[in-house]
């Protein structure tokens, strides 16, 4: 990297002679527009208020919840979409996340519960409510249940659970493990009428004809909650989970037969990894951090890494009877010389972190609410106004943005900081040469600045073709603070991220929710809008027409070396995955005037009505003479402008565009 972008990495970089031109752009953008609009159907006026009549943001969906479920359609729907099919699937996966039913007789001791029920959803918790409707549930599945009534089957020495849940107007009744029998004494034991479990690895033994409604079948994996503020709670911890600590664990008082219950916060939850030693085995490790301070670490293995989903970093996690391992015997990096496990006698109890929220304010100008809708009381004329919206945190402190109700921008960008989203411009990106994993720095503009975000990849970049001047939505973003104050923008893949490139979207073309037609004229050299427009193919004569090879990972140019293919935008070798493609250089027209655009890929073979290859077939006199045979071809084209003042230092990192303007992402011939 340069000195000069070291100077600019991870700052906020506001050119403003071109913010004007900027903001017309966006407040012009349709699919914008179209977010504003949905998020207005989603929550009509009269919803999402308090008392005083006051606009409850938060209640309804976020503005990175919107935009993520249009783009995800639009890629579902690739020859296109309506504003029907558009506000259609938004209604209902909106109505499937946020059922709200009235119960019909919930029981008492769920509704005194769920009063002072604070905590966030576990991932992949389902309710019994869906579990009824679809008759299905899957092994990685979570329930957050309360015990509505423990009973003995009559007759047998069964015991039954019967569950119910804060979102639910069923109850749904479980074969109880036998690993719990001790635990479910009508007079003494824990689990009885009130307390809250949660369970995962349940099958589901569905209703038939005379065997009554569908049942839990027995699983193992099975966690008590506890609460500290109650009487009973708090004295099993103290009698039971105080007097252990991890210091005091020995392998030689294991040996003898010595058991353990211990008490520590969870730490940290690793990924899912694949051990091979031993044949081939999943495998999770969570970070436990004791009162003393001291770490060990808690395996599960094979099927047991379903009890992870049981479990949430920050709380506190009761294990009573561990298996106590050395840590070569259970193949783990570690310092000392002991691990826990999950044995055939451990029992969890957890006293869950419980989510904090944080106001989070919100300046209320025109500009904050570009793409997101002014509440009903906001007037223009009173100059700026402060308004508040509650974000949850995390334990140590960082904010989810992840339902944040309003669009983000980059002068927004703060520490701690999860689960950003942004819409802007690409002006720069390479990829980072002092490391060996994929990590490309991206330089992301909107009207209020631009910002480098570092783009972390699991394995190669995986995004498809990407250039200067391209239109993106990116969420999955966490900020930091840099030593040097300074914030860092990090982004690393994942299911819980996403990043679409709007310019290259085939349905963009097709779906006039989305955007709205342009003219040539109205492109601008500042420009740096996507715009859609009806064009023909014009002076052909002037038609440049290459094939070249491009990495397939990337869609950019790949270059001939002494090593091999190199490609210009990974800076890889890449002999075994390219692909020939176009390098086309053409006028287009319309009504108004003609432009010299490029492009390549499939918008090249979908506008010369060939592929690479075949052209590559064709004799050098044909293929002078083949785009003659398009002149006035109509065309739905998506365009923009890929050499705007200010991207990247004045050059194509790829060597790409050459000197080329306007470069053609989409087209679709007209019929």
């Amino acid at each position: 990297m340069t000195s000069f972008e070291n100077q600019k990495f991870n700052t906020h970089i506001v050119d403003v002679d071109s913010i004007m031109e900027v903001e017309q752009d966006q407040e012009e953008d349709p699919f914008l527009g179209f977010i504003d609009y949905a998020r207005s159907v989603l929550l009509p006026e009269e919803e999402g208020c308090d008392s005083n009549g006051n606009r409850e943001e938060t209640t309804g969906p976020g503005w990175s919840w919107i935009a993520c479920r249009i783009l995800k359609t639009c890629i579902a729907y690739s020859s296109g979409v309506t504003s029907a099919i558009l506000l259609s699937e938004l209604s209902q996966a909106w109505n499937e996340q946020h059922r709200a039913r009235a119960p019909r007789k919930r029981p008492e001791c769920i509704n005194q519960l769920k009063k002072k029920h604070g905590r966030k959803k576990l991932p992949n918790t389902v309710s019994i409510d869906s579990i009824y409707e679809k008759s299905f549930l899957s092994l990685s599945s979570v329930l957050e249940a309360v015990i509505v009534d423990a009973f003995l089957l009559p007759g047998t020495n069964i015991y039954m659970l019967r569950l119910g849940d804060f979102w639910s107007s069923n109850t749904i009744d479980l074969y109880l493990h036998r690993r719990y029998y001790d635990l479910v004494d009508t007079n003494n034991g824990i689990l009885k009428r009130g307390r809250e479990i949660s369970l995962t690895g349940c099958y589901l033994r569905t209703a038939s004809e005379g065997s009554g409604c569908p049942r839990l079948l027995p699983t193992e994996y099975l966690v008590m909650l506890l609460d500290e503020d109650q009487d009973d709670d708090a004295m099993l911890l103290g009698a039971q989970f105080c007097s252990d600590s991890f210091s005091s664990i020995t392998l030689d008082a294991v040996s003898k037969g010595a058991f353990y219950s211990l008490y520590a916060r969870i730490e940290s939850i690793g990924s899912l990894e694949t051990q091979g030693k031993f044949g081939s085995i999943q495998r999770k490790q969570i970070t436990l951090v004791d009162n003393d301070g001291v770490k060990l670490k808690f395996l599960l293995w094979g099927e047991q890494v379903l009890l992870a989903n049981l479990l949430s970093v920050g709380s506190m996690l009761a294990l009573d009877r561990p298996f106590i391992a050395s840590s070569v015997d259970s193949v783990i990096e570690a310092c000392g010389e002991l691990c826990l496990e999950y044995g055939s006698a451990t029992q969890i109890y957890l006293v869950p972190f419980i989510q904090q929220e944080e106001q989070v304010s919100i300046s209320l100008t025109p500009n904050r609410y570009q793409g997101s809708r002014l509440p009903s009381t906001f007037d223009p004329s009173q100059g700026p106004k402060v308004s508040q919206v509650t974000l949850p945190c995390d334990s140590q402190g960082s904010i989810d943005f992840s339902n944040y109700p309003f669009q983000s921008f980059v002068t927004d960008l703060r520490d701690k900081m999860t689960s950003v989203s942004l819409y802007g411009i690409v002006t720069d990106i390479f990829r980072e040469r002092n490391t060996a994993e994929a990590i490309f720095s991206l330089r992301i503009e909107d009207t209020t600045g631009a910002i480098w975000a570092k783009l972390h990849f699991s394995k190669s970049w995986s995004l498809g073709r990407l250039g200067l001047g391209h239109t993106i939505y990116i969420s999955g973003l966490t900020c930091s603070m840099t030593k040097e104050k300074l914030v860092e923008v990090l982004w690393f893949e994942s299911d819980r991220s996403s990043f679409v490139n709007l310019s290259c979207l085939p349905a963009l073309l097709n779906s006039s929710c989305l955007h709205q037609l342009s003219y040539l004229s109205d492109l601008s050299i500042q420009s740096s809008r996507t715009h859609i427009c009806r064009v023909w193919l014009d002076q052909i004569e002037h038609c440049n027409v290459n094939t070249r090879f491009s990495h397939a990972v990337c869609g950019h140019f790949a270059n001939e070396t002494p090593c091999g293919l190199k490609c210009n935008f990974c800076h890889c070798n890449c002999d075994a995955e390219v692909m020939r493609t176009f390098h086309l250089k053409i006028t287009i027209a319309d009504e108004s005037t003609k432009i010299f655009a490029w492009c390549t890929g499939q918008t090249a073979t979908e506008l010369l009505q060939i592929s690479p290859d075949e052209f590559n077939e064709l004799s050098e006199e044909e293929q002078v003479m083949y785009p003659s045979s398009l002149e006035s071809e109509r065309f739905m084209v998506a365009i923009l402008n890929c050499k705007r003042q200010g991207y990247g230092a004045g050059e194509d990192p790829t060597l790409e565009n050459e000197g080329v303007s306007w470069e053609i992402t989409r087209a679709l011939k007209c019929e």
